[in-house]
């Protein structure tokens, strides 16, 4: 077996036709699109690249066929964030082998470790964690768009390489024609009565002030205790709505305010992998003019949120019910929906997990992050253990250097 750098048109049509193999009869599996996965490693549109890099490989047997693949990728800023300088590895699919799995960790391994990198998460994306994030392992159903689906089997070869579980990601879904508990309204009538609360829904002919006013939420949210948590940058959300805008209800996306700031926030699209199952990952005039005759169909029965925000000080005082208030005026509008998937929400924020369980949702899927760490002698320690977040070595010392300045 030898691996072979993704390096041309040849060897990336058989990066993406090995994933086909590999699901070949599996019909939960979604064909992502080819071509939103060569824009993840293309330095015109991803942004990771102006402090990173990342590589592809696929594996080939002695008969010359590709029974694996995987890319490893760094982004420095993020790296040099945590106690271990970590990289990442991703887009991962292999045949029931270990000896051949090994391979291609082993060679992720190596070329980051060249780059002085010292520990590598996976499977991860190399850009946002909205997508391509995690590996399941529970809940083996078809899954929503950008979340990702494996055989069970990988699980096996990720821990017996030494990969350790980093943390753990669950996804929640809401049946919309089930009543939500008669307390979540209680709480949701009486923040919408409020004078001084203002309910908004994403439009775009604001679509830049609506931007900003996520970004704000996000930062202020995510940057509490997770230091190692990046800003979003301004761009990258213009592109995913953008992207998304023949597609996308623009009611699926609401903010809260009080007093006219932006304190709450909750991004959800029709889930188009409803649509995309289709076509198999391929974009041309015919794929796209059958996902336009799907669409009309309204084929697309559930909604995948994959963003929610609430500022640290407006925590636990029931703004988010104001936003599922609004989206059941929604959805009963449009009847054809009949689920929501929140996803994904970490096992290190048991805040928005107690939401969507207070909202009505099920558990129905849990992925895994992941970690190995190259010097084998080093501790590993979770993200989260008991229950308390592990925060990063720096926000740690930051935060230590804080507490004795007072």
């Amino acid at each position: 077996m030898r691996t072979v750098r993704v390096s041309d048109h040849g060897t990336r049509k058989v990066f993406h036709r090995l994933a086909k193999d590999i699901y070949r009869n599996d019909k939960n599996w979604i064909c992502p699109l080819s071509a939103e996965i060569e824009k993840i490693f293309d330095p015109k549109y991803n942004k990771s690249f102006l402090a990173g890099d990342a590589v592809r490989w696929i594996l080939i047997n002695k008969t010359g066929q590709p029974i694996g693949r995987i890319a490893a990728f760094y982004n420095r800023k993020e790296a040099e964030k945590w106690a271990q300088v970590s990289g990442g590895i991703g887009f991962f699919e292999c045949i029931n082998s270990q000896k051949a799995a090994n391979l291609l960790f082993n060679q992720a391994k190596l070329w980051l470790a060249s780059n002085k990198i010292e520990a590598m998460d996976g499977p991860v994306n190399f850009g946002e964690n909205m997508f391509n994030w995690g590996l399941l392992v529970e809940g083996f159903r078809q899954q929503g768009y950008g979340m990702q689906y494996h055989p069970s089997y990988y699980r096996i070869l990720f821990e017996n390489y030494g990969f350790k579980t980093f943390y753990k990601q669950f996804s929640y879904h809401l049946d919309l024609k089930k009543p939500f508990p008669e307390v979540f309204w209680k709480v949701a009538n009486r923040v919408i009565q409020k004078p001084d609360i203002e309910c908004k829904h994403f439009n775009f002919k604001q679509r830049d002030k609506f931007i900003h006013d996520l970004i704000e939420i996000y930062n202020e949210t995510w940057f509490t205790f997770r230091e190692e948590s990046s800003p979003i940058i301004f761009e990258e959300i213009v592109n995913l709505l953008d992207d998304a805008k023949e597609f996308l209800v623009e009611e699926f996306i609401w903010f809260v305010y009080k007093n006219g700031e932006p304190v709450c926030f909750m991004v959800m699209f029709p889930d188009l992998n409803q649509l995309l199952r289709h076509i198999n990952g391929e974009l041309n005039l015919y794929t796209k003019l059958k996902l336009l005759f799907y669409s009309g169909r309204k084929e697309i029965s559930r909604a995948r949120a994959f963003a929610m925000g609430i500022k640290p000080k407006y925590q636990r005082l029931g703004f988010e019910s104001a936003i599922f208030w609004n989206l059941k005026q929604v959805f009963e509008r449009l009847d054809h929906f009949h689920e929501i998937e929140l996803s994904w929400s970490g096992d290190f924020n048991p805040k928005i997990i107690s939401l969507y369980k207070a909202a009505g949702a099920v558990h129905s899927k849990t992925h895994h992050t992941y970690r190995y760490l190259f010097d084998r002698e080093k501790p590993f320690e979770r993200y989260q253990q008991n229950s308390e977040t592990i925060v990063p070595r720096r926000a740690r010392e930051k935060l230590a250097n804080q507490i004795r300045s007072k």
